[in-house]
């Protein structure tokens, strides 16, 4: 039989690898139904008949910090380099939906993203950027429906209409009260903001993507591969029946909604992680939900690399885990791709950091080959059995999610929270028991080695700054036109009416995102979750 180094090998979500997989493995598999030609339903092998062959996938790396003008700069070097979509980092007091001189943004503001408080912020912030050349994602959620309106402002300023302006909001609350936890009203209200906006882009902007459902956070908070996948097409699930609930047709706004996947170390249970995905929602989209446009049935995603697995210790390192990840992603056939930077589990990307990461995607484009052939994983005995069995296993995740009332309802009696904190500990034991084995970290320790990077830093008097500007915008501004604006926006989400026309004009009076947000919390309270432990 032979001597094996291990006892049994399993897969980071513990899915037993066995030594060897034949055609038995698969004989159960009927092509036309369980893999299809790429394009087709069931969508396992490409969402797009002639994937990388036709068009790449859009690197698209996520940046921001300090202020606009900083990133402004920041981004018109990583288009210098290739990068071919802009993806935005927010500081947390813009995430949380406060103002720079908000007090509760002291020591926060450009620390870990660009500050944005206001249109002008925004203007400057893609001065030079032509919107109708350009697709940009905004990793933002709570304050989405001021952020996106305070681009399609831009936009307007810019002569582009809205019709031909591209992108994406994250604008996804679920994930917030199951893994970031960024949120501030209750998951009602949220959820009401959520589909609003949807509303708006399925009838104004036909090429912005509204909701990106993101598995990353959950992931990064230390879910599965299996968990990350299941619970972010239940989020799916749930927005899709919301929206169909306010009167929208599924096959007028799910061709715009779009997904967003970690991918982790483990290489083959990430690439069947993304095809099981593919197929799991075409039949949800086509079965459960009766879409009739096979464009209604595809999901579309963009990945990013796994900030998890990136390690302080020999930080070089995260450039070869990097670009496995990032392989990984391609082979899984993912739509657009964020690679990190080796140097961000100790700061902010240096500027050498993110220009390797970009050309990293590059590297796999254009020199290794894998974008000759589409899917070229597909039929392999182990990957195609390693897709049933985390389909199989995301399938029973969701039952048990829908047994117990569905997504609302596991977030209210706790239940993500006793989860994630269960796998997120069996992981880190894993890795202090050296049973789960990471280079650097608790096996082939690395030399003395001192690094030759500054790690980035923010100027010091930043905050000073915002706070002067923000003062002089509140003094120059027509402040009964914002109090007029925002006391409509009121009224309006108090009989739950379309809000995102009223937000537009709120941002075009210079209203802030704070003052927009403290509206909405009036009306809706401040989400506090309750302790399950």
């Amino acid at each position: 039989m032979g001597l094996e180094r291990k006892k049994e090998f399993r897969s980071l979500s513990g899915i037993p690898i066995k030594r060897l997989y034949t055609p038995k493995d698969i004989e159960h598999l009927d092509y036309e139904k369980h893999l299809g030609e790429p394009g087709q339903y069931p969508f396992t092998r490409g969402a797009y008949p002639t994937m990388y062959r036709g068009r790449l996938w859009t690197i698209r790396m996520f940046s921001g910090f300090g202020s606009a003008e900083e990133t402004n700069q920041r981004w018109k070097d990583l288009i210098k380099h290739g990068e071919t979509g802009l993806s935005t980092a927010f500081d947390f007091p813009t995430i949380e939906g406060y103002d720079s001189d908000s007090p509760l943004a002291v020591g926060e503001v450009g620390r870990a993203g660009v500050a944005v408080s206001c249109l002008p912020d925004m203007e400057v912030l893609f001065d030079g950027i032509p919107l109708d050349k350009v697709t940009t994602s905004f990793t933002i959620n709570a304050p989405a429906i001021c952020i996106l309106s305070m681009y399609f402002a831009v936009a307007e300023k810019q002569g582009v209409p809205l019709s031909m302006v591209g992108g994406t909001t994250q604008n996804d609350m679920l994930k917030e009260f199951i893994a970031q936890k960024s949120y501030r009203f209750p998951p009602e209200p949220s959820l009401y903001i959520n589909v609003d906006i949807v509303k708006f882009c399925t009838e104004n902007a036909p090429l912005w993507h509204p909701i990106s459902i993101s598995g990353y956070h959950i992931r990064e908070a230390g879910a599965t591969a299996i968990q990350e996948l299941a619970w972010t097409i239940a989020d799916g699930i749930t927005y899709v029946e919301k929206c169909i609930e306010l009167g929208l047709n599924v096959d007028d706004f799910a061709p715009r909604l779009s997904f967003f996947f970690c991918c982790h170390i483990d290489f083959f249970e990430e690439i069947a992680k993304f095809r099981a995905a593919r197929r799991m929602w075409a039949k949800i989209m086509k079965e459960r939900f009766g879409a009739k446009k096979p464009r209604s049935w595809v999901l579309r995603f963009h990945t990013q690399t796994a900030g998890q697995s990136l390690t302080y210790q020999y930080p070089e390192l995260n450039i070869a885990r990097t670009a496995i990840e990032a392989l990984a992603a391609v082979l899984g056939g993912t739509n657009s791709l964020h690679t990190n930077s080796f140097d961000e589990a100790i700061c902010l990307p240096t500027d050498k950091a993110a220009e390797i990461a970009t050309l990293t995607q590059r590297v796999i484009a254009h020199e290794t080959g894998v974008t000759n052939t589409v899917d070229p994983l597909g039929g392999s005995y182990f990957v195609e059995k390693l897709t049933d069995e985390v389909e199989a296993l995301a399938w029973e995740e969701i039952g048990r999610i829908e047994k117990q009332g569905g997504v609302l309802k596991c977030i209210e009696k706790g239940y993500y929270l006793r989860e994630l904190a269960k796998t997120a500990n069996e992981y880190r034991k894993r890795i202090e028991s050296g049973d789960l084995e990471v280079v650097g970290v608790n096996c082939f320790p690395p030399p003395d080695l001192k690094y030759d990077f500054k790690p980035l830093k923010v100027p010091r008097d930043l905050e000073q700054k915002r706070r002067e500007f923000l003062k002089r915008l509140r003094e120059t501004r027509d402040n009964q036109k914002v109090r007029e604006v925002l006391n409509k926006l009121r009224k309006a989400a108090e009989n739950r009416e379309h809000l995102f026309p009223i937000v537009m004009d709120a941002v075009k009076a210079h209203a802030t995102v704070g003052e927009i947000m403290q509206t909405f919390e009036e009306v809706f309270g401040r989400y506090k979750e309750q302790p399950v432990f």
